[in-house]
């Protein structure tokens, strides 16, 4: 499940989903805290602290970016706010903190941050149909079912949706979101 789907389904208070953001992030959150304040059972505390945070305020949140982006920024918050609160007991100061970890500086946030905009500029029928293909996986077969229309209504429509972000991105951006795209039948 994808982390949209996920996200979601967690405002649609769906513990489950809760639960899997958790397995899939916990531990990396775990170890940057970790890394930065050398205090694994702070560290514990504090990533658990913004999955509670998370799931008390989720019908208010807005995530513009990503999920996986905003809840180590939510995660920032906290060790600042910690840190600030105990200075004395930690090797690093508030101003060393990174913004947010690097992890390919969250899977570029760049390339994602455009993609975003432009997939928000694009029909809701025609966007459903483009997410289901590159972010679900799904074959044109499979789309077609699940949204009661042909699959040559789906071709057409995942056809115009390339073509406008062809215009839209990076051509590089382009290519990356090309390569990772549907599977076809």
């Amino acid at each position: 499940m994808n982390d949209q789907t996920i996200w979601i389904n967690i405002v649609k208070d769906d513990v489950d989903a809760l639960r899997l953001l958790h397995n899939k992030y916990y531990h990396s959150m775990w170890l940057w805290a970790s890394k930065l304040i050398q205090d694994d059972k702070t560290s514990e505390e504090l990533v658990s602290d913004c999955f509670i945070k998370l799931w008390s305020h989720r019908k208010d949140i807005i995530i513009d970016r990503s999920l996986k982006s905003y809840i180590f920024f939510m995660l920032r918050n906290s060790l600042v706010s910690h840190i600030r609160s105990s200075r004395s007991q930690f090797m690093v100061g508030i101003d060393q903190l990174p913004d947010v970890p690097d992890e390919e500086t969250i899977n570029n946030l760049d390339f994602y941050a455009e993609l975003y905009r432009a997939i928000s500029k694009i029909p809701d029928q025609r966007r459903k149909i483009l997410e289901l293909a590159v972010f679900d996986s799904l074959t044109y077969r499979e789309i077609s079912s699940q949204l009661n229309i042909s699959v040559n209504t789906v071709k057409t429509q995942m056809g115009r949706a390339y073509q406008f972000l062809k215009k839209e991105l990076d051509p590089d951006h382009f290519i990356l979101l090309h390569i990772v795209g549907p599977r076809g039948y």
